[in-house]
C-alpha cells in the first residue's frame, strides 16, 4: 500500500513517520487515533484512512489518504478494506516508526440493526490479535469522524 498522506489543506506529507514523530515531539501528550471509512459509488470506492494526532483537550491534527479503486460490490469486503488499511498505517507507525498507537476506531456498530454489525465481532478479533486498542459505534470516533467527512 502507498503510504501518500495529505494534511486537510491538500498539502502532501513527504515522509509519514517522520511527520508523526515531528508532531509528537512537538506536542508530546498526543494520541494517536487510525481509522477508515469507506464511500462507494456506481463504478468506484473511494477509501480514506486518517492518523489523528490528537491533543489533550486542545483539539486534534489530522492527516489522510485517499485511495480510489473499483467498485468493491460486496458489504463484506468493502467493510473488511476499511479494517486492513487502518490496520496497514496503525502497524507502519507501530512497527518501523516505534509511535504508539492509542487506538484503532472502527466504523462497525455494536447493534445488529447496522448493516456494519457483520463484521464486528470478526473485526475486534483482528485487532485485538494485533495488540491494539479500538473503540467502534456508538462511541465518538474521531478517525471515522475526520474519514467520513473525507470521503464526500
Amino acid at each position: 500500500m502507498t503510504r501518500e498522506f495529505k494534511k486537510i489543506g491538500g498539502e502532501n506529507v513527504a515522509d509519514l513517520l517522520l511527520y508523526a514523530k515531528e508532531i509528537l515531539a512537538k506536542n508530546p501528550d498526543s494520541k494517536i487515533h487510525v481509522g477508515c471509512d469507506s464511500q462507494s459509488y456506481a463504478t468506484k470506492t473511494v477509501y480514506v484512512t486518517t492518523v489523528v494526532f490528537r491533543y489533550e483537550n486542545r483539539g486534534a491534527h489530522v492527516i489522510y489518504q485517499r485511495e480510489v479503486i473499483p467498485r468493491v460490490k460486496d458489504l463484506w469486503s468493502k467493510l473488511w478494506g476499511e479494517l486492513n488499511r487502518a490496520i496497514d498505517v496503525a502497524g507502519y507507525l507501530k512497527f518501523e516508526g516505534k509511535i504508539d498507537i492509542h487506538q484503532i476506531d472502527l466504523d462497525y456498530n455494536t447493534s445488529p440493526k447496522y448493516k456494519s454489525n457483520i463484521v464486528l465481532k470478526a473485526a475486534v478479533g483482528y485487532v485485538e490479535s494485533m495488540g491494539y486498542n479500538y473503540a467502534v459505534k456508538p462511541e465518538t470516533l474521531i478517525a471515522i469522524s475526520a474519514a467520513n467527512e473525507l470521503c464526500r
